[in-house]
């Protein structure tokens, strides 16, 4: 059965496993998520369930969301996602899900918008090669050749050159959950996940494990 739950990183740690070796973990907050819609496929044409994590002061949402949610009978969300399933008979509209959905020794796969490092250059985006440093060089760290001269005359599509890096969507694959610990909705996944220190993710099953 598929799960998923939102959360929100807290940071990097490490713990020590039943063989006294060093594991670093991220500490991931993960709900409680309150399910404030429900889609089957009778109504909608699929299976899923809208979630919402992490309240929010009534006096920032808009009219429709705030009607959204009482709809539900659930406080305003800051972080809502629709998550699809195989089967949402288990869920039902103003129930919770919580981080004891998962179990340790699970492999899982979190998603989040990555660390944003503003405009960069070709060296640190694309990892290319600089010139030479000596001070007769007057190449350095710039783009380089972007292609022929008279033909073909222009610059092609998808040419890897300076621009906007990281802040995009990012999925990292077969993570493994160390420990969970329910009372403090707390997930600890080994190794590293996408995005800031209290940035906004999403675990799902490993679709590849």
């Amino acid at each position: 059965m598929k799960k998923a739950i939102l959360g929100r990183k807290l940071g990097m740690t490490q713990i020590f496993d039943s063989n006294g070796k060093v594991v670093p973990v991220t500490v991931v907050e993960a709900g409680p998520c309150s399910i404030i819609q429900k889609k089957t496929v009778e109504k909608d044409g699929y299976e899923a369930i809208q979630v919402g994590y992490a309240e929010i002061k009534e006096k920032l949402v808009n009219k429709p969301l705030k009607g959204h949610f009482a709809k539900a009978g659930v406080v305003a969300k800051k972080f809502v996602k629709e998550l699809r399933l195989e089967d949402t008979s288990a869920y039902e509209v103003g129930a919770e899900i919580k981080a004891d959905i998962f179990e340790a020794g699970e492999k899982v796969d979190v998603s989040g918008v990555s660390k944003g490092k503003g405009f960069q250059g070709t060296i640190k985006r694309w990892n290319g090669h600089r010139g030479p440093m000596s001070h007769g060089s007057k190449f350095h760290r710039a783009v380089g050749s972007m292609g022929a001269s008279s033909d073909p005359s222009r610059t092609f599509k998808n040419k890897k050159m300076p621009g906007h890096m990281g802040h995009e969507n990012t999925t990292v694959l077969n993570l493994e959950v160390v420990k969970i610990l329910p009372e403090k909705n707390v997930i600890l996944i080994k190794g590293g996940i996408p995005g800031p220190n209290k940035g906004f993710v999403v675990i799902r099953n490993s679709v590849k494990a």
